[in-house]
């Protein structure tokens, strides 16, 4: 197995020219999967350098839009156009009887990063979740290579934890 020593550097985001008129989060709809997926894929390619399958991305979102028991996309538009998204999932937590919210699948449109997206899709997601008597914290996880993220999750609240991250990926490809 061949295996890559060092994380793609982030690309440099486009700073938009304006900030967006106004920035609307709202729960994403079947609609909005094609979107979702391309973000998906393009989130995959810039933070680990991996090609995701098209049409399983889509039939992975398409899923979970049809099942709200997987978990819930959030959409941020402005003039009209999906311009981020994130993903919230549900980890129970016998120690506190409650549901944690994970934050996954995150991502801003390269031109719209730096104008308060994930800001705006984090704050509707927290005053979401303090509003759910079950929810007892939000949490993610984060590439640890990542540093420009880690900083943006640091400003919003958000703190490392003594937990590390371990799995078994059965649909991830090894050759």
């Amino acid at each position: 197995m061949k295996r890559k020593t060092s994380k793609p550097a982030a690309p440099v985001p486009v700073i938009s020219e304006r900030p967006p008129k106004a920035i609307r989060i709202r729960p994403a709809r079947p609609t909005d999967a094609t979107i979702i997926a391309r973000f998906n894929r393009a989130m995959a390619r810039e933070t680990e350098a991996r090609e995701l399958s098209p049409s399983r991305v889509l039939r992975g979102v398409k899923a979970l839009l049809a099942d709200p028991a997987k978990g819930a996309y959030f959409v941020a538009e402005a003039d009209g156009e999906v311009i981020g998204q994130t993903l919230i999932t549900y980890e129970w937590s016998d120690w506190r009887n409650g549901n944690f919210w994970w934050i996954q699948s995150v991502y801003v449109a390269p031109e719209h990063r730096g104008r308060g997206v994930f800001k705006a899709l984090h704050q509707h997601i927290h005053q979401l979740a303090r509003r759910h008597r079950d929810v007892c914290g939000l949490r993610l996880y984060v590439d640890s290579h990542n540093a420009q993220a880690k900083e943006v999750y640091a400003r919003l609240g958000l703190a490392r934890t003594d937990y590390e991250l371990w799995e078994e990926d059965f649909r991830r490809r090894t050759g």
